[in-house]
Order: structure tokens, then sequence, then C-alpha cells
């Protein structure tokens, strides 16, 4: 991997929640940070929240669902700092909390379009990137979910997405290996964040009943991910979860 002052970090969702604060512990730790997202504005605002600086931060809006898009935003990462060595696929999207079967086709897709095919698109550019830069490798990390395993009542569409993105995570360390590319996955359990806001006031269980859940600092998360981040590539990280301990995940359901 490269030095750790020229190291480079892409965070796609960059722009609120667990990517703004995964790409703010990056900065911290001497990254160049790439930010991606849909949007412009919530990327800015996140990079002066963080302190960078156009040396060292670049803002670029993608929807990472889009392929063009995708290649434009890695093209843009090697035109900027000339390498990457981590990609962590962070953007998601969940569909209402519905029966399955009043789930529509267009939730469906939006859904497995981002979550998933998302990832993959932008799993496949910085392969490619990392296959053939100097020093060669680097690292991908995958926003997994403990919900691929155990999941929530009426949520279909994200738990298959995430649950899929496990196997996408092993592929990817397994097609790495001979050229020096780690790939591994954090499943988060509520962090802080907008999407976990309403846990706060009582979120739906499988016995039909509502219960406030505990949340964590999601700072957090931007620390685990800095850990797995900052190993040597000769040694890698294939699975972390990382949750609030007094939330109802094990014994749930």
């Amino acid at each position: 991997m490269a030095e750790a002052a020229s190291r480079v970090a892409l965070v796609t969702g960059a722009g609120s929640g667990i990517g703004r604060a995964v790409a703010a512990a990056l900065h911290a730790a001497g990254w160049r940070v790439v930010l991606a997202g849909r949007r412009c504005a919530p990327l800015e605002q996140a990079v002066a929240a963080m302190g960078g600086t156009s040396a060292d931060t670049l803002v670029h809006a993608a929807d990472v669902a889009d392929p063009a898009a995708v290649r434009g935003l890695f093209d843009a990462v090697v035109a900027r700092f000339g390498r990457l060595d981590l990609l962590f696929n962070n953007a998601g999207v969940a569909a209402p909390a519905v029966p399955m079967e009043d789930v529509t086709f267009e939730q469906w897709n939006a859904v497995i379009n981002t979550n998933l095919t998302g990832a993959f698109l932008c799993t496949q550019q910085a392969l490619r990137i990392m296959k053939q830069q100097q020093p060669r490798g680097g690292r991908i990390i995958n926003n997994g979910s403990i919900s691929a395993q155990t999941p929530r009542p009426f949520s279909a569409p994200y738990t298959a997405s995430k649950h899929a993105i496990t196997g996408l995570t092993k592929s990817t360390a397994l097609d790495g290996r001979d050229f020096d590319i780690a790939c591994g996955q954090i499943d988060i359990g509520n962090a802080e964040t907008s999407m976990t806001r309403p846990m706060a006031e009582g979120t739906l269980q499988p016995d039909g009943s509502r219960k406030v859940e505990a949340r964590m600092d999601v700072a957090h998360v931007g620390q685990a991910v800095v850990q797995m981040a900052n190993l040597p590539l000769d040694t890698n990280v294939l699975s972390m979860t990382i949750m609030a301990r007094g939330m109802p995940f094990v014994g749930r359901g």
C-alpha cells in the first residue's frame, strides 16, 4: 500500500450518516479522501466540517447505480490523486417498512440497484485501478448490516441486498487475493444517524410490539473502519460487527 501521507480513500454516500463519519475519521487519520454522493452540497458541508482542503479532499457527485456515473467518479479520483488505496462501499437506501407483498417493483429495484449493484459497479472500477497502480493493491470495505442475517420485520428488499453484499465481499476477497487487494465487511447495528432516529421513539419488533432501542455514537463506526483500513495488505478483517451494546440483536426474533 502507498505511504501513509499519500493514501487515497473513496467513500460513497459520504454526505450524511455513516459515510460522513467514516470520511471524517479517515481524514483525521491522515488519508486523502474523496467524498461521493448524489448531491454536492452535503458533501461540501462534510468537507467543511472535517476541515478538509483542496489538497486532501475531493467532492464528486455521482449515482452509484449508474455505470457511466461510476466510471466518471473513478476517473476523477485517478485524475486528481493518481491512485486509490481504499474504497468504502457505503451508499445505501431502504424501502418502506411494509408487508412483503406490498413492496412495489420500483421500490425493490431502487434498493437493489443502490445497495448491491452500486457496490458491485464501484468494486469493479476499484479493482481495475488497484491491479494496475504502483505500488499495486488496495482495500475494499463494504458496509453490510446485521439485518442481513437477522432481519427486522418488513425489510425484505434491504435484507436481501445486504445478504448479497456478504457474497460480494467474499468473492472480492478471493478474486483480489493474487493482486494484493483485501476486502472486508463491517456490519453495523443502531449507529446514531437520521435513519435510526425513530428508534428513540420506538421500533417495530418481531412480536408486534414497539420498543425504544439503544443506539451508539456513529463516530465509533468511523474509528472501526479506520482500524480495518490501516492494516497492512497482508492482513484482513473479513467481517466485523459493531453495534450498540443494548440493542435487541443477540437472541432477537
